[in-house]
């Protein structure tokens, strides 16, 4: 007996479970081996990879919660792999670029929101009640504590941790952890680092970086231009001053104690 309502112009690839009580509409393309839990709504334009997971209450590719969206044609792409449990919510894009962006291999735990227009590169965790808002960009290996707030148009780089509760305002560079308010540097994201495969000496070439752009007091021009001297040359040190040069929104502050109550 079939209790759900799927449209006859979706396209399902092969073994696809769709269960109990979810709608699924026209113009939406569902990968193999993919599992659909049950009450998930997957509206038009949903392009949704292969071997995901959907958990009951999930929204996908409603239409976008922007004022200026003018009914136009747009979607939400999602890659293989991907977890995507209760009550989350993927918006579609707006006429800016055209579409929602989530790649590969992601964890979107409970009640997670992707508003419209947002990229998010492969295997991040954003964990329970973290909120992007339009427009944002997020590298790979990136780990949003819950309830972290993103405000519109701001870049994460890759291999970023935050804390919880973060109220993310400004841009965070590549291979850190932020925390506090306003959002700051909190050391870079060592134990991360290690565990995908980082060596010893990157490390501490990106320790080195960090050092010198949020721990010394420095301008960022004048954090830049040392750190181009001393690390332009490699990987690393390319990556992050590629980052800093197209931050849209300023970087996080950089490290300080907090003062204690006496």
């Amino acid at each position: 007996m079939v209790l759900y309502d799927l449209h006859p112009d979706a396209k399902i690839g092969k073994n696809v479970t769709i269960s109990n009580f979810s709608t699924i509409g026209n113009d939406v393309e569902i990968g193999d081996n993919t599992w659909i839990g049950p009450n998930v709504t997957i509206f038009p334009g949903a392009r949704i990879g292969a071997n995901c997971r959907i958990f009951p209450g999930a929204v996908i590719a409603a239409v976008p919660q922007d004022l200026k969206f003018a009914g136009e044609y747009t979607t939400v792409e999602i890659g293989d792999g991907n977890t995507i449990r209760e009550c989350c919510t993927i918006n579609r894009g707006t006429a800016a670029s055209g579409k929602t962006v989530i790649g590969n291999n992601n964890l979107l735990m409970a009640y997670v929101h992707v508003a419209h227009d947002c990229v998010v590169g492969d295997c991040c965790v954003f964990a329970n009640n973290a909120t992007l808002a339009g427009h944002i960009i997020v590298g790979d290996y990136v780990i949003l504590g819950g309830k972290t707030a993103c405000l519109q148009f701001i870049h994460i780089g890759s291999h970023v941790i935050t804390q919880g509760g973060a109220l993310i305002d400004k841009d965070i560079p590549p291979f850190v952890k932020a925390a506090r308010y306003p959002i700051s540097y909190a050391g870079v994201n060592s134990l991360g680092l290690q565990r995908r495969g980082f060596s010893r000496e990157s490390i501490n070439t990106i320790q080195g970086i960090y050092r010198e752009l949020f721990q010394k007091g420095l301008t960022v021009s004048s954090a830049t231009e040392i750190i181009k001297e001393k690390y332009g040359h490699t990987d690393e040190g390319k990556q992050i001053l590629a980052f800093i040069g197209s931050a849209t929104t300023g970087l996080m502050k950089g490290y300080s104690f907090m003062k204690r109550d006496e």
